[in-house]
Parts: C-alpha cells; sequence; structure tokens
C-alpha cells in the first residue's frame, strides 16, 4: 500500500502571532506528518464587514463579535508566510495553506506546488477556476456538500485543464467538533466510487484519532487533521484540535494500520509457515494397525502435529491400505 500523505492542519491555531505558528511546523515536523498546513487570506476581501460567526466558533471562542473582526486578529501577512514556507524548508516540511480568496491564491502560487481548497469554496465556481488555471494538483475538501455539489466542482477543475489523477477529493463534516454519529465515513468511499480517478482522502474535525485511523482502514490516501499548541488556549478550532503528543500519536496509528493492510493476497505469512506445524493437525493411527490393513475411521484420529498428512484428504485415506504397522498415536 500507498504511503498515506498526512497533513497537520495548523489552520489559525497561530492565533495570528508567526511565533507560535513557527512552533506549530516545529511539533508539525517532530510528530512525523508529511505537510503542515496554514489557511491564507486577507479579511476585506474574505468576509463582509457585519458577517456573523459560526455557531460553534461563538461556542469555541466565548465571544460575540463579527467574522470579520475575529478574521481580522488571526490574519497573517504574505510576508509571514513567505516566512513559514522558508521554515517549512529548513525542517523538511512540506508548506501547504489553503487560499479563502483569489488574491491569497495567486500569491500562494509562488509559495507552494499544490492547492488545497477549503470545503467553504466547493461551489465557488469562479474561485475553482482561478485555481485551476495554476495547473497544479488540487486537494479539495467537500464538507456541507451534496454528491452533485462534488460533480460540479470536478467538471469546473477539469474544464479548466486539470486530469481526474491531479485531484484529491477529501469527504469531510464541517463541524468543529464533529460527533461520530455525523462523520459519514463511508461517504469517503462513495465518492471513490462516483468518480474513478480520484485520490480519496478524509478531513476530520472529531474528536481523538479514532476515526482519520478508521479512514485509512478503509481506504483514504490523504489525511487532515488540526492541531494545535495547546487545546485550551484561546480561538474557534483549539478545542477540536490534537495536542502535539495526540498528533504524533496518530501518525503512529496510521503507520501501524498501513503495514496492517498488507498485499491482500489471502496467503500464509513466513511467520505462519513456521507455525503451521506446530497448529495444524495431521490424520494419526488410533491404536495398533497392521500393514495391509484396510483403514476405518474408528482407527483413525486427528491430533497435532501438523507435519504428516492433512485431514483434507480424509476421505482419502479412510478406505485405503496401510503401506506399513502403524503404533498407536504415530502419523500415517
Amino acid at each position: 500500500m500507498d504511503k498515506t500523505f498526512i497533513i497537520a492542519e495548523a489552520g489559525v491555531n497561530h492565533n495570528g502571532d508567526i511565533r507560535l505558528a513557527k512552533k506549530l511546523i516545529d511539533e508539525a515536523a517532530d510528530a512525523g506528518v508529511d505537510s503542515v498546513k496554514f489557511q491564507t487570506w486577507k479579511t476585506e476581501l474574505l468576509v463582509t464587514p457585519d458577517a456573523q460567526m459560526a455557531e460553534y466558533q461563538v461556542d469555541n471562542t466565548q465571544k460575540e463579535e463579527s467574522q470579520f473582526d475575529m478574521l481580522k486578529r488571526l490574519e497573517l501577512s504574505y510576508d509571514d508566510f513567505t516566512e513559514l514556507k522558508q521554515y517549512c524548508d529548513d525542517k523538511g516540511i512540506l508548506f501547504l495553506s489553503t487560499p479563502d480568496e483569489e488574491e491569497s491564491a495567486t500569491f500562494l502560487n509562488d509559495v507552494q506546488d499544490t492547492f488545497k481548497i477549503g470545503s467553504g469554496e466547493l461551489t465557488n465556481t469562479p474561485f475553482l477556476r482561478h485555481i485551476a488555471r495554476f495547473g497544479k494538483p488540487v486537494i479539495l475538501s467537500t464538507g456541507m456538500g451534496y454528491l452533485s455539489e462534488v460533480e460540479h466542482a470536478l467538471l469546473v477543475l477539469q474544464d479548466e485543464g486539470l486530469s481526474l489523477a491531479d485531484i484529491t477529493v477529501l469527504h469531510a463534516t464541517t463541524d468543529y467538533p464533529t460527533a461520530p454519529e455525523d462523520v459519514n465515513l463511508q461517504a469517503m468511499q462513495t465518492i471513490g466510487r462516483a468518480f474513478p480517478g480520484v485520490t480519496i482522502g478524509y478531513s476530520d474535525h472529531t474528536l481523538g484519532i479514532e476515526i482519520p485511523v478508521a479512514a485509512v482502514a478503509i481506504g483514504a490516501k490523504v489525511i487532515e487533521k488540526h492541531f494545535t499548541l495547546d487545546k485550551t488556549m484561546e480561538g474557534p478550532d483549539h478545542k477540536a484540535s490534537l495536542e502535539p503528543e495526540e498528533l504524533a500519536a496518530m501518525v503512529s496509528a496510521i503507520r501501524n494500520v498501513e503495514t496492517a493492510l498488507g498485499s491482500g493476497w489471502k496467503v500464509p505469512t513466513v511467520v505462519e509457515k513456521a507455525n503451521r506445524k506446530v497448529v495444524r493437525k495431521s490424520i494419526v493411527a488410533a491404536q495398533t494397525i497392521e500393514e495391509g490393513t484396510i483403514l476405518t475411521k474408528s482407527m483413525l484420529e486427528i491430533k497435532r502435529p501438523g507435519d504428516g498428512i492433512s485431514p483434507t484428504r480424509w476421505d482419502e485415506v479412510v478406505g485405503s491400505k496401510a503401506k506399513k504397522r502403524y503404533q498407536a498415536g504415530e502419523l500415517i
């Protein structure tokens, strides 16, 4: 199995402080993920001044303010992201950032070789076209989406020159945190069946690490998971994020699952072959049997070890003639 590409979603958990952003990069690199991802926007281009926060944002921040004010506090500059890209390069981890409007996408085109499109832009046709025209691989999140909206987005991206092989589609549930009953993980497989040729993955917002690990077990090739330095920090996404030790545990669990998935061929492993003789059974004489005797069921038993005639040949052995004299307990 190909290695799962694991994205540690730093998102806005830097709280608008580049020093915290660098600490997040440090922790992501130490955890062994493949990429650390941020979000890039200019607030004035993203949201109207009076747009309200989502309910989960109000719950998580315990603040009554506009989206504009919240996002302005969390905004990093383009210069900050250029510095963070260099910091990632120095740490040997892939930098990614999700643009939230076209100007930021154009800036990021000079910074990264892959584009992550957030769930909020799944139906944003002009934005999808803008991204596709860069001609770079796309990771598309599909939270809040119907399958028909996923299809529309894929057609838009293809119309601008991308192939399905250039696109990874992530199933997601846009709620922070997501309750397990709202995950609908099998929808990821539905996406894969509906659009053969795309890579499928999962962007997780649940608490804990079980669901992303399960996603890998059923076919996810990309996993995205929010993480933070401290869940008790102020901000909209910290509570639904992993702390560094949990992030490392998730990576370890995913790598173990990858190994466990194996080749898919149902054959004994090398270790099992050594154990077959000990654990399997053979056809054994239940009594003294003279040479030339016609073997009957009552003369035979099935016991360990397994290096004699296999019980699969029971019907062949019963009714045959003993080729030698057997003592009770001797392998036939």
